[in-house]
């Protein structure tokens, strides 16, 4: 027995006799899943499986390695779901198949490898300063077009699995015609909904390097003419109107004061008597591990963004009723998610909730419906039908 194992046990021994659930040892050594993960990625493993099943001493000779460890590194990734492994040769799990070989057409390993992974290591400091690490500039990060699409790969690789569950929690989808995506990325989210109703268009706002990809997007699924794109920046821009807008994953990027800016701003996007539906990893303070996961979210706002962070529900109602939303629900969607119904109330003469009429009367709570109100009609879309150009709106 070595002196680690006997510290190991010694520990474990404790923590049992104390009645202390917790496994701190076990939890110092996940480190290890993640450290696998990114020396996978360094040496480029995943690129090298790609060719087919290896045995660990042509995976050795390929890739420079010493052979020490090798067995057990490539074994933690098949614990990790990272690998398969059949008899005494290894290969890509479907996953990292799809998301991990470099050069792939969903290759996401940039994006962990550059920023997520020196970000997390830089925790200590962010606690400290209260500051991201590096930049908390999306653009820099994502400046090349290949690491746009890496992104846009991770949002839908994290999206995709919602989008089921939220066509079945919102059930009054027939009554509306429009639906807006608020940083939407390319659009595949919203893909999945128009899909599923036929009688909706859609419009995706983001930033515009974002453009490129949802007109892949819109053709890839049929969908010129319903899927349009509108370039914009949702602090500085308005919000084209639609009977539901959409907003996910989004508010976690930013502090209280910006959350609640965003809010009335969607308030004013929502045509009246129609819908916001807000999904996020929110928090509840309960010990299970919904609250572990977002948790690492919130830490992860910390060391990328520049305030961002988890909030709880009571938070994003809060900020709801100040908007002016009539009335809010919740529920959960998918094992860590929230969605949260905001209704805004009907016109009082009963104008429909999509009609010129009944957006012109929407339009007179505060000073951000005010500004939509004025800049609406400059708004253009950039993607869909009309293949034209962006209008080059500026990024921030």
């Amino acid at each position: 027995m070595t002196s680690s194992s006997v510290i190991a046990e010694g520990a474990a021994s404790a923590t049992d006799t104390a009645g202390v659930p917790a496994d701190f040892i076990g939890l110092t050594n996940s480190l290890c899943d993640a450290q696998a993960l990114l020396t996978a990625l360094e040496l480029d493993l995943f690129g090298t499986l790609a060719a087919g099943p290896a045995h660990p001493d042509t995976l050795r000779a390929t890739l420079g390695l010493h052979g020490r460890g090798l067995a057990d590194w490539l074994d933690l990734l098949v614990h990790s779901g990272m690998l398969e492994r059949h008899g005494d040769r290894y290969r890509n799990a479907p996953v990292a198949d799809r998301y991990l070989v470099r050069g792939g057409a969903h290759y996401t390993g940039d994006v962990l490898r550059r920023r997520m992974f020196p970000a997390l290591l830089a925790l200590t400091e962010s606690l400290r300063t209260g500051a991201p690490h590096g930049t908390d500039e999306f653009t820099d990060t994502v400046s090349r077009l290949d690491v746009v699409r890496q992104f846009a790969d991770q949002m839908d690789f994290i999206t995709d699995p919602l989008a089921g569950p939220l066509l079945a929690a919102y059930d009054d989808w027939g009554r509306h015609r429009s639906v807006l995506d608020v940083g939407g990325c390319r659009g595949g989210l919203l893909s999945r909904l128009l899909a599923a109703h036929p009688h909706l268009t859609g419009q995706v706002f983001d930033l515009p390097m974002m453009a490129p990809l949802a007109a892949e997007q819109a053709a890839a699924h049929g969908l010129r003419g319903r899927l349009t794109f509108h370039a914009g920046n949702f602090f500085t821009d308005p919000l084209p109107a639609s009977d539901v807008v959409v907003m996910g994953h989004t508010l976690v990027n930013w502090p209280a004061e910006r959350r609640a800016f965003l809010l009335r701003a969607l308030h004013a996007s929502v045509n009246p008597g129609g819908v916001l539906l807000v999904y996020d990893r929110m928090l509840t303070g309960a010990l299970d591990e919904a609250e572990r996961h977002n948790l690492r979210i919130s830490l992860s706002m910390l060391v990328l963004t520049r305030g961002g962070s988890g909030y709880p529900l009571e938070e994003l109602r809060s900020h709801a009723t100040a908007a002016g939303f009539a009335g809010v629900t919740h529920q959960r969607l998918g094992a860590y998610d929230t969605l949260v119904v905001c209704r805004k109330a009907p016109v009082a003469n009963g104008a429909s909730p999509g009609s010129a009429d009944g957006r012109a009367r929407g339009q007179v709570n505060g000073d951000v419906e005010a500004a939509v109100g004025q800049r609406r009609q400059a708004q253009r879309p950039v993607v869909g039908g009309d293949d034209r150009p962006h209008d080059g709106q500026a990024e921030t």
